[in-house]
Parts: structure tokens; sequence; C-alpha cells
């Protein structure tokens, strides 16, 4: 059993490299979600721009005074879908409408960041491009035929995709992503762009666990806690057994 599970691993491995040769690079997030000034600039873009469709049934309004919030300026700024600071982030489109204008139900996103790589979700929100063949006019390299419009397209601009034909392992041909290139440029630069969707991404991160700076810290905490009642102990320990030694 053993050496027939050995034989299927083998074959499956040049399966294995040539998928992780023609996967899709994946740029580094600029995620730190100690970074209150740019959570909060995160948490603005995600209510005006993900809010209409995406919600986020799991996170209150309430939880962005940890990021240095106040009450009244969430209520003035951020309270697009509620009446009150407590209340979760919900939408008002309903589950079939969205199904049916998308394609399939724009999912929750409270923890999309946790199911999807912070990596991915950077990438992929910097990759649409124009693709005529798609009802919505849009398409992506890093997850093709998405049913999702290109909702920052005015910040960004429109870009085209290019690519090139290449011959796998089997000798047969299929198309790469080579590059992007401009077609319309939007309101922000590349970096600015760039920088706008590293804070929304660094916001999803946060949101998936709202909680989780103060727990890193206090187990951080803990640590020199314990190591500090180690050094007790053992001292302690010297002193008991001093006399029997």
């Amino acid at each position: 059993m053993k050496t027939k599970l050995f034989a299927i691993l083998l074959a499956l491995l040049p399966v294995a490299a040539h998928a992780s040769e023609t996967a899709v690079h994946l740029d580094k997030a600029p995620v730190n979600i100690y970074d209150k000034l740019s959570l909060q600039r995160g948490a603005r873009t995600f209510v005006n721009y993900c809010l209409n469709c995406h919600s986020a049934n799991y996170m209150r309004y309430s939880r962005l005074q940890d990021l240095g919030l106040t009450e009244q300026q969430i209520a003035d700024n951020l309270l697009f879908t509620a009446e009150k600071v407590g209340q979760p982030m919900n939408i008002a489109m309903h589950p079939a409408d969205g199904k049916k204008w998308f394609g399939a139900t724009p999912p929750d996103l409270t923890v999309v960041a946790r199911s999807r790589d912070a990596d991915w979700l950077y990438t992929y929100l910097r990759s649409f491009y124009r693709d005529s063949s798609r009802p919505t006019g849009w398409n992506n390299i890093v997850f093709p035929n998405v049913g999702m419009p290109h909702v920052l397209w005015e910040l960004q601009g429109e870009q085209a995709a290019h690519f090139k034909t290449e011959k796998d392992h089997d000798g047969k041909e299929h198309e790469v992503f080579e590059k992007f290139e401009t077609v319309k440029p939007g309101k922000m630069t590349k970096p600015e762009y760039d920088a706008m969707v590293g804070d929304l991404v660094n916001y999803l991160v946060y949101m998936g666990e709202p909680a989780q700076a103060q727990r890193k810290q206090l187990g951080i905490i803990v640590i020199f806690f314990l190591l500090g009642l180690t050094v007790l102990a053992y001292y302690l320990k010297k002193e008991f057994w001093k006399d029997v030694h």
C-alpha cells in the first residue's frame, strides 16, 4: 500500500511543478495591523466601494473605535448602511438579486482575508483588465472569468492584459500572462492606487480578527511573565534544596 502511494505521489510531482510554474505571481501585501491611520483609510475605502454589494455581517461599526475613531466620526463619515454605530455592517441588497445581477451572490467579506491570503487580495484588486467578452466588461488574471466588475476602475484607470503563447511539458500551447498596459489613466497614479489597495487589504486583515493586535501583545506579556516566573522558580528550588545537596 505504501509503495503504491509513493508511486502516485511521484507521478503527481511533474503536475504540481507545472502548476507552480504557470501560477500567477502574487505581490506582497503591505499589511501592518498596528498602523491605525492605514486601517482608518482602509475602512473608508471599504465602506465607500465594497459595502454596496458585499456585507460584513460579523463586524460592527463600533469596532472602528479601536482604530482611534470616535463614535461621532463613525456616525458622520462611515455609517452608510445602518442607523446605529453598534449595528453590523449589513447591506440592503438581497442575495437573490446579487446572484441575478452578477451570476453569483457577492460573498460576505468579514473573514475574506482568512479564507483568501492577503497577498492574493492585494494582487487581485490590482489585476483587473478590460475584456469585451465578459458580461461586465472586466476580467482578472488572478481570478479568471470573475463575475465581479472592477468597482475601483475610476481610481486605477483601465488597463489591457497582454498574453504570450508558451508550450508546456507535453508540447501543448497555452497562453501565459505577460504584462499590463494602461489604456486609460485613472484619478490616481499607480503608486497612489497601490497604496490605497494596500490600506484596504490591511483593513480586511484587521476585520477578520479585530482583537489580533491585542492578542499578540497579550501573548508577549504572558511569555515574559512565564520567563520571569521560571527564573524565580529556579532560585526558589535552589534555596529549598541547598541543605539536601
